[in-house]
């Protein structure tokens, strides 16, 4: 007797995706958090910044937020971005850090020296990317229009280019559809990932305005590729 072949696997639906977004984004910020945490110890321990200490990770926190005070003076989103990304990278610092009392018995194993002391300085420097990677997360939230705006315009650019295959007796290939459309994903995820975790300091618009254009390439070829007939 022939075995009987196993039912295709469901696809989960937008009710489902939309369950399962904001535990991606956890995991990605966790992710974030825990690899820019790991890179900067590593750095200090090897020796790998010009700065002594925790100063590295310092630096680059103040780096973060002069640049929010400089480039987004005005968002879509919020009236305020700059008083917003104050009060809650702020807020987060007040209650994650200095509320629990961690801050504090930083400053008095610092005082100490010795092993204490050591610890204190990769303590200081992980709170200090902590806050970093937070920054950013308010840095990619406030130019989220511009992804959406570079993936709109590559709908349009597609839906035409797909129209004239349609009239012209273009070749269709599902092989270049699908491999578009599978690699949008994590290109994605991946230049937020890698932007969330770079251990140096980079002006934003250096590097989200190639990854929004990576981003609206592949969602072209993605909808210019889509069969002729539905």
């Amino acid at each position: 007797m022939a075995e009987q072949a196993d039912p295709p696997a469901q696809q989960p639906g937008w009710l489902g995706w939309a369950l399962a977004l904001p535990f991606k984004i956890a995991a990605v910020l966790a992710v974030s958090i825990l690899t820019s945490i790991v890179i900067e110890w590593i750095g200090i321990y090897c020796g790998w910044w010009a700065e002594s200490g925790a100063h590295h990770a310092a630096s680059n926190l103040d780096t973060a937020l002069g640049w929010i005070d400089t480039q987004f003076t005005r968002s879509l989103i919020v009236a305020q971005p700059v008083a917003l990304a104050r009060t809650l990278i702020g807020g987060i610092y007040q209650g994650a850090f200095v509320s629990t009392g961690i801050t504090d018995w930083l400053a008095s194993s610092a005082a100490d020296g010795g092993a204490w002391g050591t610890i204190a300085i990769y303590g200081h420097a992980a709170v200090d990317v902590t806050l970093l990677v937070l920054v950013r997360v308010v840095i990619l939230v406030l130019t989220s229009p511009l992804f959406v705006m570079a993936a709109a315009v590559a709908v349009v650019d597609g839906l035409v280019r797909r129209d004239l295959r349609r009239f012209g007796a273009g070749r269709e290939s599902a092989f270049v559809y699908h491999y578009a459309k599978r690699l949008t994903g994590p290109v994605f995820i991946t230049g937020w990932l890698v932007y969330l975790s770079i251990p140096f300091s980079m002006p934003p618009n250096a590097f989200l305005l190639p990854c929004a254009a990576l981003f609206g390439v592949l969602i072209s070829i993605a909808v210019g590729a889509f069969k002729k007939y539905l």
